[in-house]
C-alpha cells in the first residue's frame, strides 16, 4: 500500500495539536504516564501475528528477529513506565531557605527536570520496531512528558501504521489528549525538513545515515530558535586484537567476529567494521581463519533495495582503494537486494593515508588494518573518528600493559568492550548507546536505557515558590524522601 507524504498544512496541524496536548500532558503524574506506556505495550502485543507478518514482508527480516524486536519495544515502554512511576529520574534538588543567614539571607530554591516540548522522531530503516514508531525515542520522550510526532520510515510504512494505530488505541484507553502522539508519512526530505523547522518542535530524535543526520542537525541550528537533534549516525566500531591473546585464540576470535560482522546481514549500527592488530603469527592465523568463515557465509537479503545498492556502492569504493586486498568473501549474491559478506585488509600506512577507509560501509563488511608495531596501532586508533563502541580482545595481564590504549579508547567511544563483540545492546540503566561525533551529534546522552529520557528534559529552578504552586516532586511532603535519596540514606528509613 502506498502512503501519501504529509503536506505542509498537515505538518503544521500536527505540531499545533502536539503543542496543545503538551500543555496538559507535561503536568500528568508519573502514575498516569506509566499507565499510558504500559497500555501502549499491551496494544502492540495485541497486534499479534499481523504485526510480525507485515514487518517481515516490508524488511526481509526473519520472524525471530521481528519477535525479538517487538519484545524489546514493549520492554522499553514498560521500563520507562517503571521509571516515571518511581519518580527519581527528575533529579529533584531542594535547598530550603535560611532567612537569618549572614551576611545575606538564603532563598528557598528547588530544581528538577521538566519536559522540553513536542519531539519529532524519525523512524529508523534498520529497526522497524525498536527504533521507530514506538521505539526508544518515542517511549523516552513520552516518559519525559513530551508529546511526539513520528515520521514513518518509508521502507516499513505499513508496519509503522500498525504501531501508530496501537498507540492511538492506548491514547483512548488511557484518557490521554489526542495530540499526545501524531503519525505522518514522508518519503521526501521536504517533510522531514518542515517538521524540524516548525517553531513548535523542541527536539529531534533520529537514527540513520551520517548525511541524513547532519542535514537535520544543520536545519535545526539555522532556525531562529535552534533546537537539539539527537542523531545516531555513523560508527565503524573498531575491534583491537592484542598479540598474545590473538596468537592463542585466533580461530575462536575469528569465528566470533565473523558471526558478529554477518549478523543481520551487517545491518546494525554496532557492526564491527574495523579490526586492528599488529602483524605476526597470531594475525596471520586469524586472517586465515576469518577468511574461511567468510567463504562459508551466505549472502543475505538486505532491508530494502536502497540499502543494498548503497552497500554495493560503498563496498566497491573501499575495495578499489590502492593497497586494499580481499581476504575472504562469500559466494556472489543471487539478486541485487542481497549483501555479500566480505573481509579485506590494508596496511596501517595505507589506512592512515586514505580517509575514505575510515568511513562506514553499512553491511556485512570489515576491514583489517595490519600494524607493524604497537606505536602504529596507537596511531591508527587516534586517527579514527568518534564511535558508538570500541572493543579489545586480550587477557587481563596483557590489558595491564596497555592502559594507555584504554585511555585513548575512552576518548573515542561511548561503550568499551573487553573480550566481546559490539553487536547486541543490552537494555539496562548502565548502558551507554552514543558516542563522539560522527557516531552521534551529542555524546553526552544515551539512546538506550533509562537515561535516554534526559535528552528530552531540561532543568528548571523554582525560587521562593509557595508550596501549593510547586510541582508535586518538589513539595515539602517530599522533602524528607528527597534528602534521604541524595544523601544515600535510604537504609535509615
Amino acid at each position: 500500500m502506498n502512503y501519501n507524504d504529509a503536506t505542509l498544512v498537515e505538518v503544521d496541524e500536527a505540531l499545533k495539536e502536539a503543542h496543545i496536548a503538551f500543555l496538559s500532558y507535561k503536568n500528568f503524574s508519573g502514575n498516569k504516564k506509566a499507565q499510558f506506556l504500559r497500555v501502549i505495550a499491551e496494544e502492540i502485543e495485541a497486534l499479534g501475528q499481523q504485526l510480525v507478518d507485515t514487518a517481515m514482508r516490508e524488511t526481509n527480516l526473519p520472524e525471530a528477529r521481528i519477535i525479538n524486536e517487538r519484545g524489546r519495544t514493549t520492554g522499553h515502554c514498560r521500563m520507562f513506565a517503571d521509571m516515571v512511576e518511581e519518580g527519581s529520574w527528575v533529579e529533584a534538588r531542594i535547598d530550603t531557605a535560611i532567612p537569618n543567614r549572614m551576611p545575606a539571607p538564603k532563598p528557598d530554591i528547588r530544581k528538577m527536570l521538566v519536559p522540553i516540548g513536542p519531539v519529532v522522531v524519525f523512524g529508523a530503516a534498520n529497526f522497524p520496531l525498536a527504533y521507530s514508531t514506538a521505539g526508544g525515542d518515542t517511549a523516552s520522550a513520552l516518559a519525559a512528558g513530551c508529546t511526539v510526532i513520528v515520521k514513518a520510515h518509508p521502507a516499513h510504512a505499513a508496519t509503522s501504521e500498525l504501531i501508530a494505530g496501537a498507540i492511538k488505541k492506548a491514547i483512548e484507553k488511557s484518557g490521554m489528549p489526542q495530540g499526545v502522539f501524531q503519525h505522518l508519512h514522508g518519503a521526501s526530505f521536504e517533510v522531514g525538513q518542515a517538521l524540524v523547522k516548525n517553531p513548535l518542535t523542541k527536539a529531534v530524535g533520529f537514527t540513520g545515515s551520517l548525511a541524513g543526520g547532519k542535514a537535520l542537525f544543520e536545519v535545526a541550528n539555522k532556525r531562529p530558535e535552534p533546537i537539539p537533534v539527537f542523531a545516531e549516525m555513523s560508527s565503524i566500531n573498531p575491534v583491537i586484537l592484542l598479540p598474545e591473546s590473538l596468537k592463542r585464540d585466533a580461530d575462536k576470535t575469528a569465528a566470533s567476529l565473523a558471526a558478529s560482522i554477518t549478523l543481520g546481514v551487517g545491518q546494525f549500527c554496532t557492526n564491527p567494521g574495523l579490526i586492528i592488530a599488529v602483524e605476526g603469527e597470531g594475525l596471520t592465523k586469524f586472517i586465515t581463519a576469518l577468511s574461511a568463515e567468510f567463504t562459508k557465509a551466505l549472502p543475505g537479503t538486505m532491508l530494502h533495495q536502497g540499502i543494498a545498492d548503497n552497500y554495493s556502492k560503498k563496498l566497491t569504493i573501499a575495495l578499489s582503494q590502492k593497497g586494499v586486498m580481499v581476504e575472504g568473501e562469500s559466494a556472489a549474491p543471487g539478486i541485487t537486494s542481497q549483501g555479500r559478506p566480505l573481509v579485506a585488509s590494508a596496511s596501517a600506512e595505507t589506512f592512515l593515508k586514505n580517509p575514505s577507509l575510515a568511513e562506514e560501509v553499512f553491511g556485512p563488511f570489515s576491514l583489517i588494518v595490519r600494524c607493524k608495531n604497537s606505536d602504529e596501532l596507537h596511531k591508527v586508533i587516534n586517527y579514527t573518528h568518534g564511535q558508538l563502541t570500541a572493543s579489545v580482545i586480550a587477557d587481563e595481564s596483557e590489558l595491564a600493559k596497555h592502559v594507555a590504549l584504554l585511555n585513548i579508547l575512552v576518548e573515542k567511544a561511548g561503550r568499551l568492550i573487553i573480550n566481546g563483540v559490539p553487536t547486541g545492546v543490552e537494555v539496562c540503566p548502565s548502558m551507554m548507546h552514543g558516542g563522539p561525533f560522527p557516531a552521534t551529534t551529542d555524546s553526552r546522552f544515551s539512546a538506550v536505557g533509562i537515561d535516554a529520557v534526559k535528552r528530552f528534559a531540561r532543568p528548571v529552578a523554582f525560587q521562593n515558590f509557595p508550596d501549593a504552586l510547586l510541582p508535586d516532586e518538589l513539595k515539602n511532603d517530599n522533602l524528607l524522601g528527597i534528602w534521604r535519596l541524595y544523601n544515600n540514606e535510604w537504609s535509615k528509613k
